[in-house]
């Protein structure tokens, strides 16, 4: 449909077990599930309170989507309330949703009288009681829905397939007999591909194609076929085609076949004309005379020509012959068909009262005379004496054409822009355009001659290098200037010995390594040495070194093994540690080592429980959250 009446958004509407189930698991999902009977009396109740209100507002919630989407006989366009009236019955429509309007609060209702009872419950199991009463009271109500549910999934699912129609737009709506040539015609001026058969009622619902015309775009409708009986004897086939003529606003387009092919006489067609023209008034008819590869109008009766003549006249119609077959005059009907319509629509709008409001904002300028001068059209004499463009004239004038041809034809033939500029001087129109960079022209700085000048100067190095002008023999020196070399190199000389004796005087000649550095390979014994080489006495420096060396730790190198120890027996040692153990609370060694086998075996337990002493007396987790939490289905609680 358009955007204002899409029904293929309507979703689907679930059945009264589905809908129960939807809602049920929803309320499983969404709620707490763990309650104890310990628990505080008011924490149980709003626990159970909450369950059926949650299931209530789902429920509301669903069933309000449903009646939302469902459109309304009262707020939609006539057409579409009166197709479906037709297609599924207003009445059974209206009492479907009503049905669910009281559903919905026949559940508010439960929802407000179990929670009020839950308020006074007094323990756990009658609060769950009280719960598990009213989610099956609100279950019942649902199961009483089952039919209108059912019923109104499959408006919903036959709403979806109906075809998209804009009662507004620029329509033209076919209608006729059975089997006269309506769907063949909406297949030739149309993208649509309607079922053709050689029987009646082939098209049992109606089809829609379009297409543009003077950049418009139009619909065609075309309508099932129509017997000539009273209103109250048609189908519902019939009944579609009788609703679209009465409510949408397009040109009638009557079929009628002349050659009676169809099953129906000239005469059955013109009495169906005049018992549904009613349906027609203030619109444009059009009497479509197809199959006139059979039979033309020409061909008629006097008796028969004059009933199409008198409909004709009566009616306003403008009367049109084609043939879908060879395609005679298929395109002409389509077009007169449309221009017929257009300009009933102008009419319209021209005797509405919007035409006003229109007017007034439309100001129509019209030039005035300013003098009583006549000035006639100037006509050049160039354009006067010009003679006609021959093609063939070979003494023609050269256009633009002949040019672009001459050089090469179009992509080749670059068209010249500047030979019409009008200027002071001609001579300026090729002239390069200058380009300014930071306010200068850039031309100004540009030596138009540079190429030849830099081609002048290579010619040029090409004739010296070829003349050895560049080749560099051993130098000749004269007297004077190999004394003044043989001066500056002594000088030099000089200025070297000068600064050596400076830095000899002021420092050392090498790096000086680090102290830290320098220290980890001096010893003792070459420090006293090169003390005594300088004439100083080294021997208290030596003392303090060695006082100093005995406070840090020996080095495995440096460490010698204790005479006393290497000589001492294993008896005396065995009563050294004897000695140090009574230090320590124990008689001996053996004594010592049975504590600490027996602390260890204290330790074994705590450790395997991860303790962190003697003093943890800590119960952990019995039943880790992440290993029982959550809901499980049915069948395995494998976490894995």
């Amino acid at each position: 449909m358009t955007s204002l009446y899409n029904f293929k958004k309507i979703e689907p509407v679930p059945t009264s077990s589905d809908f129960i189930d939807i809602i049920l698991s929803k309320t499983q999902r969404k709620t707490p599930t763990v309650i104890h009977k310990n628990y505080n009396i008011g924490r149980i109740r709003q626990f159970y309170m909450r369950k059926v209100k949650f299931t209530q507002e789902n429920f509301d919630e669903k069933f309000k989507n449903i009646l939302d989407e469902f459109p309304k006989l009262e707020d939609i366009h006539p057409f579409y309330a009166d197709l479906m009236n037709v297609l599924y019955d207003k009445d059974h429509y209206k009492l479907a949703l009503g049905q669910i309007n009281t559903a919905r609060h026949l559940i508010d209702q439960v929802a407000k009288d179990y929670v009020r009872l839950l308020k006074f419950g007094d323990s756990l199991y009658r609060c769950k009681q009280l719960k598990k009463a009213a989610l099956g009271r609100m279950a019942t109500v649902m199961k009483r829905q089952k039919d209108s549910l059912a019923y109104l999934e499959q408006v919903r699912q036959h709403l979806s397939r109906l075809p998209s129609i804009d009662p507004n737009t620029r329509t033209l709506l076919i209608c006729g007999y059975p089997n006269v040539g309506k769907s063949s015609f909406i297949n030739k001026i149309t993208r649509a591909d309607v079922d053709v058969q050689p029987y009646a009622f082939t098209t049992k619902s109606l089809f829609v194609g379009h297409m543009d015309y003077k950049y418009m775009r139009w619909q065609v409708i075309d309508t099932p076929g129509i017997l000539d009986h009273p209103l109250e004897e048609r189908n519902t086939i019939e009944m579609q085609s009788i609703t679209a003529m009465a409510h949408l606003r397009s040109c009638i387009m009557y079929f009628m076949d002349l050659s009676e092919q169809c099953g129906y006489s000239v005469e059955d067609q013109v009495r169906l004309f005049h018992n549904i023209k009613p349906l027609f008034a203030n619109k444009p008819i059009v009497l479509v005379i197809n199959k006139i590869d059979q039979v033309k109008p020409e061909d008629l009766p006097e008796e028969q020509k004059k009933w199409i003549q008198d409909i004709a006249n009566e009616e306003n119609a403008t009367v049109l012959t084609m043939s879908c077959y060879n395609d005679d005059g298929v395109m002409n009907v389509r077009n007169m068909a449309c221009d017929k319509l257009l300009t009933a629509r102008v009419e319209m709008k021209m005797k509405s009262n919007k035409i006003n409001d229109v007017i007034n904002k439309i100001h129509l300028a019209q030039p005035q005379q300013r003098d009583n001068i006549t000035r006639m059209p100037n006509i050049p004499d160039e354009v006067k004496s010009r003679v006609k463009y021959d093609p063939n004239d070979p003494n023609r004038r050269q256009l633009e054409k002949d040019i672009e041809q001459e050089n090469g034809g179009a992509g080749v033939h670059n068209v010249d822009l500047k030979k019409k500029y009008l200027l002071a001087d001609d001579d300026w129109k090729y002239d390069v355009i200058p380009e300014f960079l930071d306010g200068h022209n850039v031309a100004d700085f540009i030596d138009p001659e540079i190429e030849e000048k830099l081609e002048a100067l290579e010619r040029e190095e090409e004739r010296l290098e070829a003349e050895g002008f560049y080749q560099s023999d051993e130098e000749i020196l004269d007297d004077d200037e190999e004394a003044m070399r043989t001066a500056a190199d002594a000088i030099r000389e000089r200025k070297k010995l000068i600064v050596q004796a400076h830095r000899a005087a002021n420092g050392r000649t090498r790096p000086a390594l680090p102290k830290t550095t320098s220290s980890k390979f001096a010893t003792v014994s070459e420090m006293n040495r090169q003390l005594a080489n300088m004439g100083i006495d080294g021997s208290e420096a030596v003392e303090r070194t060695k006082s100093a060396a005995a406070g840090r730790k020996r080095t495995h190198n440096e460490t010698v093994p204790d005479e006393a120890v290497k000589e001492a027996t294993a008896g005396e040692r065995h009563e050294v540690e004897d000695l140090e153990m009574s230090k320590q609370g124990f008689r001996n060694v053996k004594q010592k080592l049975e504590a600490d086998k027996q602390k260890k075996n204290v330790q074994k337990q705590a450790s395997k429980m991860g303790k962190r002493g003697e003093a943890d007396r800590q119960i952990q987790t019995k039943m880790p959250k992440h290993l029982f939490s959550g809901k499980r289905g049915m069948g395995t609680t494998d976490r894995r």
